[in-house]
């Protein structure tokens, strides 16, 4: 692997571990076995590597959101595809855990998060339109939009809240599922007599996702 791809791996793990304000280019550097002018040779600070982070964190984010308006997502698939996008999310999760803070100290990533967020709720809609037009969700357009407005709020927020209420091990990906669980709350209770199936089978996802007890 080449330096620079080295260098955006070990800042994107030490981020997610110890929180971007915490790391320092030479954390960086020591954590390589490298010299800091090595570092600064291939981005001069760390807002270039936060940028260069978020830049990969936002072109793939759009191709998962933009999927739910390429295609008709089959009704089976609804739970896999939020959990890829939670996994996505998980990926990146420095960016989640104070996004106030990452926005104030990185002014450049303000206005594309803000696009991210819309697309956020584009996709959600789009999903919940198609569940209607499937008879699976029973809603009006006023319901749907503020159903919408619920699930990108939870994708954006949940990781800080998550990040609040208890401490993690950084290898533990429980996040994940729970943020599924959470939007699968949300919408079950506009599926009618579907809304215990659904909800079983987002439990047993979840329960599934649980690391065996010691």
């Amino acid at each position: 692997m080449k330096t620079r791809e080295r260098i955006l791996q070990v800042s994107l793990e030490l981020f997610n571990r110890e929180g971007e304000p915490n790391v320092t280019t030479v954390d960086i550097s020591n954590e390589m076995n490298i010299s800091p002018g090595n570092l600064y040779y291939h981005f001069r600070g760390k807002e270039e590597l936060v940028g260069e982070l978020f830049a990969r964190f936002y072109t793939e984010a759009q191709h998962i959101l933009r999927e739910p308006q390429s295609r008709r997502i089959p009704i089976g698939e609804y739970g896999y595809y939020l959990v890829v996008v939670f996994e996505h999310l998980h990926a990146y999760r420095f960016l989640y855990r104070n996004i106030s803070l990452i926005m104030q100290r990185y002014e450049g990533i303000q206005r594309p998060f803000r696009r991210l967020i819309q697309l956020k709720r584009d996709a959600a809609r789009t999903v919940c339109l198609q569940m209607r037009d499937a008879g699976v969700l029973r809603a009006d357009e006023t319901r749907i939009d503020l159903l919408a407005r619920a699930i990108a709020l939870t994708l954006t927020y949940c990781m800080n809240f998550d990040n609040l209420l208890a401490a993690r091990d950084d290898a533990d990906d429980q996040p994940i599922y729970d943020g599924v669980l959470q939007v699968a709350a949300l919408i079950a209770p506009y599926l009618g007599e579907a809304e215990k199936e659904f909800m079983d089978a987002a439990l047993a996802l979840h329960a599934r996702a649980r690391p065996d007890p010691p």
